[in-house]
């Protein structure tokens, strides 16, 4: 038998520290864990170890400095979901197959075509075969392996399930990225149609408009009123008071207008009115209301599910949020939780989340079966999302072709009804 000196995380998030004696690191591990602790380091008295290895998540020694080695300057960049998603799933494959982390590590760096994250592998498998844990070395790509991540490879290390909890985080990613490409597509189309109406409208202004005005300046007759509109808009488009044509102008306050409600965006106060306008819209609220209750119970269902405490899980999914409404519904279930209180009641008090989800909360808690009723919710919320996003589409494809056909239609029209209305009078004389 060894002593193990240990610190460990109790129920309520505070950090405990101690002495135990145990057979074994592992052994010292489950005997924290029988206790209820979620263990943060542990190391056999005059030695220095930390956290766990790659096959199968057992134990591994640190080295004497016990940090993982900085990232090289020349790291730093991002990438996309989609890249990291992929590096996760092929990493659980590999530690799954009885591959050991630093070999699974090195394999993979080969054959990666990104350079960011060749470098970043290739730097993570440096800080691992110098002794870090695989936790500690994510911690140091903060761009690349956010909270979620780091803290659920933290939870499986020390709980010897490390490529359980690498499945987890591909398929969470996965469904994530999913999720989201769906969001992203039915906007896509509504943008690209209002970019066309705009780019079809600038055209005949500047180049279509003002030679039917010079074909009618020479006749006497009234033009009709949406003529005189669009003949207007022509001419002010054309105008030059300042050197360059004012159509240049509109497309300069529209593009500092962008720009400064970005900057608004990012302040505290115009965050929280921006994503509160989001949830309150009259379709697309209803949208991102779904898809933010659903990354809430798919992420918050995959920590727990994985190890993590449920006042450090709620931190993370606070952090993880995308939503400053949601946000702070998140910090006020954390601290009731914090106060022994169940999960129910500030989620009813708060008022975002719907009925179904604190109904199904409240029988998760009941059984004992939180995460596994948290992802069920999370399920359900995906297609909820899903047929929306579908039903959203189907209706904006006919209504964006006729606003195209109107706003075309408009300016024939204004150019034709002079030219129809003398073709008329003159056969009339």
């Amino acid at each position: 038998m060894a002593n193990f000196q240990y610190s460990a995380l109790d129920p309520k998030g505070e950090q405990t520290t101690g002495v135990l004696s145990a057979a074994s690191e592992a052994e010292a591990i489950q005997q924290l864990r029988a206790k209820g602790l979620y263990p943060t380091q542990i190391s056999e008295e005059g030695k220095v170890k930390g956290g766990a290895k790659g096959a199968k998540g057992k134990a591994k020694a640190a080295s004497a400095k016990g940090k993982a080695k900085p990232a090289k300057s020349n790291l730093g960049g991002r990438i996309k979901p989609k890249n990291l998603m992929i590096f996760t799933r092929q990493l659980a494959t590999l530690i799954d197959s009885g591959l050991p982390l630093l070999r699974s590590l090195t394999v993979l760096e080969k054959q990666e075509p990104n350079p960011v994250l060749r470098a970043t592998i290739s730097a993570l498998a440096e800080n691992v075969q110098g002794g870090s844990t695989f936790s500690e070395s994510l911690a140091q790509h903060p761009k690349i392996f956010n909270k979620l991540y780091v803290n659920m490879v933290k939870a499986g290390e020390l709980g010897g399930v490390l490529e359980v909890v690498l499945n987890r985080l591909a398929e969470y990613q996965e469904k994530a990225q999913k999720l989201k490409n769906k969001i992203v597509s039915a906007m896509v189309y509504p943008v690209i149609v209002m970019f066309i109406a705009v780019a079809i409208l600038v055209f005949l202004m500047i180049f279509i408009v003002p030679k039917f005005k010079e074909m009618f300046s020479s006749t006497d007759s009234d033009l009709p009123l949406i003529s005189k509109i669009v003949f207007g808009m022509s001419e002010f488009f054309l105008a030059t008071p300042l050197f360059v044509p004012n159509v240049v102008f509109v497309f300069i306050v529209f593009g500092l207008g962008a720009f400064l409600f970005n900057l608004w965006g990012g302040t505290p106060g115009g965050r929280q009115k921006i994503d509160t306008m989001k949830l309150k819209m009259p379709i697309l609220g209803d949208i991102q209301r779904k898809s933010a209750v659903s990354r809430f119970s798919r992420t918050l269902g995959t920590l727990v599910t994985s190890g993590v405490p449920i006042l450090q899980a709620l931190n993370i999914t606070r952090d993880t949020a995308g939503n400053v409404i949601i946000s702070r519904a998140i910090e006020k279930v954390h601290e009731a939780v914090k106060e022994g209180e169940t999960i129910v009641i500030p989620l009813q008090a708060c008022g975002v989340f719907p009925n179904m989800v604190i109904s199904m909360v409240d029988v998760g808690e009941e059984t004992g079966q939180l995460p596994e009723m948290l992802l069920k919710v999370a399920d359900v919320y995906d297609d909820e999302v899903d047929n929306a996003v579908t039903a959203l589409t189907s209706i904006l494809e006919p209504i964006m072709i006729v606003i195209l056909a109107l706003i075309v239609g408009a300016v024939v029209f204004a150019l034709f009804l002079p030219l129809i209305k003398m073709i008329s009078t003159m056969g009339n004389q």
